[in-house]
């Protein structure tokens, strides 16, 4: 029991934190497939060539594991205990099997039939099983590979867990990774500790990746500090920041500013008038660049059907318009009113977005960011370089590219600049293994490179650059003081002979 006068410990996390709600956004894992999606009643979804509704994942935990039946409708899977070693009967070696496709009884037909009787893969599989001439034959290793096969073609078998940083790089990577730069997800664990992404901090990100790393860096930080994320064109592409579901507490140390006037600022010549010369508010750019990269998806897509093309990009449109204009109000066009209304809401969002910009451009202008991220398509010399004005000394940088070319050439040029130490370029070398019983090995197939990191701290402008005098100076001081004296030079030949 607390006394009256002590202060209360923190809250526990609450409950509902770890259940599934209606508009919250979740990933499907089937197997190491992943797909990202907002739980919304009665709305078809198309995953891994099987469609269902979402209905009845409402109110379960995360990491809860479904079973698709008849009518796409998700049941919870119940466990059932695994055979002991004791009870299978396996063969020695499989030197005598023949896979000349006669040893299963059951034809497709059969098969199918079962399928239509509404019998669960479950079934199936054992049916496939006993019905197999050799399945007894084999080694216990193969009849678990056997098995592990047959269950991935016939059991519906779907897990809802969490949107996270980890999960989501697994599956841009996996799926889409040009849209990502093919940045790999170790390399994305990299970039978020090299450039000490914390609680409190001030940043500054200048991405072209689906907005994947300023998700990361939002979830790290854990709604504490700021981030100002550059972004080129009409507005940001947050389509990955959208998947991670974060509540709107996290939005209120999120700003945006253009990147075209970022010379501006830095001249001193930037004006509020600047951004009311802008055609169109970012909130209505980023949804057509969302909307264009949903079309993009479903024609790469073609086993997904119409149903989930329109699921695809609404809910990503949705959530990326919330993110943008930042307005609880923000109503869809079906439920606006009239014209005039559409209007006057437009106009208040411009200017909501134009006061946010603002505030974006008086936190640059202070020139203390406490780190600087970027990961773009563009060539990063001219960008960091100019980025690199906006932060504070002894912060750290860092930058990815998916080639190593353009970061050689941008450590050099940051060589000739000064002003930054601990440069350094690497690329995380990633290998997955297989862990199981007596066959724990590396897999055969590998990623063939994650992409490339120049990572190195500010440091504060040394005063001799300024004065050609003093440089002068300073260099021939060094000259002499470098000069080996004149009596080591002669026991050298002494030690020599």
């Amino acid at each position: 029991m607390e006394g009256p006068g002590e202060a209360p410990g923190p809250q526990p996390p609450h409950p509902e934190d770890h259940r599934i709600r209606d508009g919250d956004f979740v990933v499907l894992k089937r197997e190491d497939v992943f797909k990202a999606v907002q739980v919304q009643r009665r709305k078809k979804v198309t995953f891994e060539k099987q469609w269902f509704y979402l209905d009845n994942i409402i109110g379960h935990s995360y990491g809860t594991t479904f079973e698709v039946t008849n009518g796409g409708s998700l049941q919870p899977k119940k466990k059932k205990e695994e055979p002991t070693s004791e009870t299978k009967e396996a063969g020695t070696d499989n030197r005598n099997i023949i896979d000349d496709g006669k040893s299963q009884k059951l034809t497709q037909d059969d098969i199918k039939a079962l399928k239509d009787k509404g019998i669960k893969g479950e079934e199936i599989v054992q049916q496939l099983i006993e019905n197999s001439t050799t399945f007894r034959d084999k080694t216990e290793f193969a009849q678990d590979k056997y098995i592990k096969k047959k269950k991935k073609k016939y059991e519906a078998i779907i897990t809802v867990v969490k949107p996270s940083t980890r999960i989501l790089s697994i599956m841009y990577y996996a799926r889409e990774p040009g849209k990502i730069n093919h940045m790999r997800y170790d390399t994305l664990a990299q970039m978020l500790t090299l450039g000490n992404i914390r609680a409190g901090n001030k940043m500054i990100v200048m991405e072209t990746c689906a907005g994947l790393v300023l998700g990361a860096m939002m979830e790290r930080m854990g709604g504490f500090g700021s981030i100002i994320q550059l972004y080129p064109g009409g507005g940001p592409v947050r389509a990955a920041t959208a998947c991670f579901g974060f509540p709107k507490s996290f939005l209120s140390g999120l700003y945006e500013f253009p990147l075209n006037k970022v010379d501006s600022l830095l001249n001193g010549t930037f004006s509020a008038e600047m951004l009311s010369s802008e055609p169109k508010d970012s909130a209505s750019v980023e949804e057509n660049n969302g909307t264009l990269e949903e079309k993009q998806t479903s024609e790469q897509e073609k086993e997904d059907s119409v149903a989930e093309a329109q699921e695809s990009h609404h809910p990503q449109e949705q959530e990326t318009m919330e993110i943008v204009s930042q307005d609880p109000e923000y109503k869809e066009p079906k439920e606006r009113g009239s014209k005039k209304d559409y209007i006057q809401e437009k106009q208040r969002r411009q200017e909501e977005q134009r006061k946010r910009h603002l505030e974006a451009a008086a936190l640059l202008s202070e020139r203390n960011a406490d780190g600087l991220i970027v990961a773009s398509r563009f060539h990063p010399t001219p960008l960091l370089l100019t980025l690199l004005d906006f932060v504070a000394p002894s912060r750290p940088f860092v930058v990815y590219c998916q080639y190593k070319e353009p970061l050689l050439e941008c450590y050099t040029k940051l060589r000739e600049r000064g002003g930054v130490i601990n440069l350094r370029l690497s690329e995380t070398w990633l290998r997955n293994y297989q862990v199981l019983p007596d066959r724990s090995h590396p897999k055969l197939l590998m990623s063939g490179g994650g992409g490339y990191l120049l990572s190195g701290f500010t440091v504060a402008m040394d005063n001799l650059k300024a004065d050609p005098s003093l440089k002068s100076n300073a260099s021939t001081l060094e000259l002499h003081k470098t000069e080996e004296p004149a009596a080591k030079k002669r026991k050298c030949p002494e030690s020599d002979s």
